[in-house]
């Protein structure tokens, strides 16, 4: 998913006679030297010293935990590792084999997929998807008809930002199934093809076209047809697949947005395709050393091997859907303006100091990341996070570009970053203030409390419980544990919502509207605040009581 803070949530031949469901011959290993912070090959070329004393700059100015780097150029692995702690108050260190999620950036994982079929000749790019899930239903019925394989994957079917999301977000009891079925019933946006906007939901749709054309499950695919022949040996499929004894980060995040520490745990079992993804600045090394290879890598005993064509990854590497490119947040960032910013298939392009970049990047409750690679340099960087500061995978990761495309101009990436998250935070806490000014404190619900309880009904969400517990309302959402909180009134008949857990950092507005006979006919949600994550999609709820 596009990780907080308005950051966009974001990858050939087998050889003749090998088995297409056996698992590849796993990469050659790579010889390093030992550094300081973690693994240096190519010293000559990459100061190791200067990216030690960035990355805890970084650490301090955005107050991160734990934050592991990667960086390949020219087939070789540059730098892994890392620097802090995977939890806040214990010992164990990043290193270079720490796992993180590396949620949206999963994406290009299920666009290879759907690519390896393609070369196959087991799907296309145009089928429709109903040629493949017969039940797929969008809420229109053109937009059924017409979406085509490829579309699931450009974020332009004409739903919102993040429509949906909250079907799996911040977890919940549904199947896969269940939520692309419920597809039917969210609202579109826009028209179809007709403009940009980030889902994840689709992405879920295309997990189960994997699972329906290659007869394995999403799981298994992943492990032979990636990890096992890239030797990515410590990536696991999601989180319920971390196994005992695995060098796993934990998410941080500031409750209330001021005070940092462990966030909830989260599984998206029911939309893995979309950001499941448990992995290493190690183990992403070696996928990006694929990518910039062309698909193909080498094995242990230097045969060559690829994952898909060169067609392929041509087609999941060309801009599909434009993005508008808006002014840079603060004029420090004015030089990484790109001249052209789009998605592809599960990767987006844009470009940098002249240079063509293709990347993407992963939001997960605690934890955000960037994976970029620079093809016309053959270069490639990774940085994973365990806090939820945009800010510091991007002012790394143009730091590290520099020293790379060593520009005539230079910038102080980490300070500019710094200056737009914090006009983020004075720009949303301005709203605020303008909203509690605004509150007519002296107001009273039109009901008493006791009205609004009850089985509130939302058509593609489902079922919403507001009851009295100890004299307080108390608001549940029962397939989505996480979302507990307490109704406080805040005027007229609008109620604040406070989750129990405050690293949500996603209470809402409810406000309830009645009918002709003073009786409550329905209740619309929206965020409260600014920073909240675009993933809690209250605004498209719709809920109406059940009798």
């Amino acid at each position: 998913m596009p990780p907080r803070l308005q950051t966009l949530r974001l990858r050939c031949l087998f050889a003749l006679g090998l088995s297409l469901l056996a698992p590849l011959p796993a990469l050659a290993a790579q010889e390093a030297a030992t550094g300081s912070a973690g693994t240096v090959q190519s010293a000559a070329s990459f100061d190791a010293t200067a990216l030690d004393a960035w990355v805890e700059e970084v650490r301090e100015r955005f107050e991160v935990p734990g934050i592991a780097v990667g960086v390949v150029k020219d087939g070789q692995v540059v730098f892994e590792g890392g620097w802090g702690v995977r939890e806040l108050g214990r010992p164990e260190k990043v290193d270079a084999q720490t796992l993180f999620a590396i949620a949206s950036n999963t994406k290009a994982f299920t666009a290879a997929s759907l690519a390896m079929l393609v070369d196959e000749k087991k799907l296309s790019w145009d089928d429709r998807v109903t040629d493949h899930l017969p039940w797929f239903r969008m809420s229109d019925p053109y937009v059924t008809a017409d979406m085509r394989i490829r579309d699931l994957l450009t974020h332009r079917s004409g739903l919102g930002l993040g429509a949906g999301d909250l079907l799996f977000w911040p977890g919940s009891d549904y199947s896969t199934t269940e939520v692309v079925q419920r597809l039917a019933r969210v609202p579109l946006k826009t028209g179809f093809r007709e403009r940009y906007a980030y889902d994840n939901i689709l992405y879920a749709t295309a997990t189960l076209v994997i699972e329906q054309v290659s007869g394995q499950s999403y799981a298994d695919f992943l492990q032979q047809r990636f990890f096992d022949p890239l030797g990515m040996s410590g990536t696991r499929f999601n989180v319920d697949a971390l196994r005992p004894g695995d060098p796993a980060a934990t998410g941080h995040a500031k409750a209330d947005f001021t005070t940092l520490r462990p966030t909830f745990p989260l599984t998206w079992h029911n939309a893995a395709g979309a950001g499941g993804i448990y992995s290493s600045v190690h183990d992403m090394g070696r996928w990006m050393r694929a990518q910039l290879a062309g698909g193909s890598f080498t094995d242990g005993q230097g045969r060559e091997h690829a994952l898909f064509t060169p067609a392929r990854q041509k087609e999941m590497w060309s801009l599909v859907s434009p993005i508008p490119i808006a002014e840079p947040a603060v004029p420090e960032l004015a030089p990484s303006k790109p001249d052209f910013l789009g998605y592809g298939l599960g990767w987006m392009t844009s470009s940098y100091r002249g240079e063509r970049l293709v990347w993407h990047t992963g939001g997960w409750p605690g934890m955000v990341s960037r994976v970029t690679l620079v093809p016309g340099r053959n270069l490639g960087v990774v940085v994973l996070t365990n806090q939820e500061s945009g800010g510091a995978f991007n002012a790394l990761t143009l730091q590290i570009l520099d020293a790379f495309l060593q520009p005539a101009e230079k910038n102080d990436w980490i300070a500019a970053y710094a200056a737009a998250a914090e006009k983020s935070r004075a720009k949303a806490e301005e709203a605020w203030a303008k909203r509690v000014a605004a509150r007519d404190r002296r107001s009273k619900p039109s009901l008493p409390d006791s009205a609004w309880t009850g089985t509130w009904r939302d058509a593609w969400y489902g079922d919403v419980v507001i009851e009295q517990e100890n004299s307080r309302l108390r608001m549940r959402f029962p397939r989505s544990p996480l979302l507990t909180g307490t109704l406080e009134h805040w005027q007229h008949d609008t109620f604040l919502v406070k989750w129990d857990d405050r690293t949500l950092n996603g209470d809402a507005f409810v406000t309830f509207t009645l009918d002709a006979d003073g009786e409550p006919r329905e209740a619309r949600m929206e965020a409260a605040s600014d920073l909240t994550d675009f993933s809690f999609d209250f605004q498209d709820l719709v809920l109406k009581p059940v009798e």
